[in-house]
């Protein structure tokens, strides 16, 4: 297995690469995600029914399945962030980032010492115990989602050691007064998010996205967005649920372009 883990490999490819998301326990939902194309699948560790034990069996059933992983975690507490790393997580992204103190406590989460706080402790023979190894196969994602993360956006990116940015539209419009699901209708946010990706993009690091559609999907790989989240297990789901339902009963499918979006 290479050291440096399949996210960064999909993402050297300079295209934009799109993920499912996961809320639930259960290893279905991502080994479809997988065999539809999808380049990553998201573990929900703050909005979703799971906990970092449950993400770790999640990862341990993914080992050979083709598909990067990205964990996100509500802080940057280096205990959980670990745990997820040691069961084989390629990435991880702290929710809620608003300045380079948050975004370094982050980093060193992920870094063993001297360079961070990550305690020693693999889970998995295939991840080896070189720790520099494991060091280089992770990224590490700052999730801005506050007018407070995008006024102090040049002092994250500054942060030695971050792989990306991850930008929340739903949180990012309940700062600035907004409906969450309005997010990608808005003037305002849409440039908070072009600031994002310029910001990123400038300091050579990688600007993700949790769109929650597929429609929101293409608008922000337009806006420059390279690592570009849609729906969730649950989401994909109700979708095509609804789909089937409407061919079974010849009438026209639902508009589902505007459905979710908010995690």
């Amino acid at each position: 297995m290479s050291a440096r883990g399949p996210l960064r490999d999909v993402l050297d490819g300079g295209a934009p690469v799109f993920g499912g998301w996961v809320v639930g326990p259960t290893v279905i939902g991502p080994e479809e995600f997988a065999a539809a194309g999808y380049d990553y699948v998201g573990i929900d560790l703050q909005h979703g029914y799971l906990d970092d034990a449950d993400a770790a069996l999640l990862l341990r059933r993914l080992e050979h399945v083709p598909v990067a992983t990205v964990v996100r975690l509500p802080t940057a507490h280096a205990a959980p962030i670990g745990r997820v790393l040691d069961a084989g997580a390629d990435a991880v992204v702290v929710a809620m980032v608003e300045s380079a103190d948050e975004a370094a406590a982050a980093v060193a989460a992920t870094r063993y010492p001297p360079a961070g706080i990550r305690s020693f402790g693999p889970l998995r023979a295939s991840l080896g115990h070189d720790p520099a190894e494991l060091e280089d196969r992770v990224g590490v994602f700052a999730m801005v989602e506050t007018v407070r993360g995008v006024a102090h956006l040049a002092e994250i990116c500054a942060v030695p050691g971050l792989s990306g940015l991850y930008a929340g539209p739903a949180d990012l419009a309940v700062s600035m007064g907004y409906e969450p699901a309005s997010a990608w209708r808005r003037e305002e946010v849409c440039a908070a998010m072009a600031e994002i990706v310029t910001a990123a993009h400038t300091a050579g690091l990688v600007a993700g996205v949790h769109a929650g559609t597929g429609a929101a999907g293409r608008q922000a790989a337009h806006l420059g967005f390279r690592m570009i989240t849609l729906a969730s297990e649950s989401q994909a789901l109700r979708r095509g649920a609804q789909m089937h339902l409407a061919e079974a009963r010849a009438t026209a499918p639902p508009d589902t372009s505007t459905d979710g979006g908010y995690r």
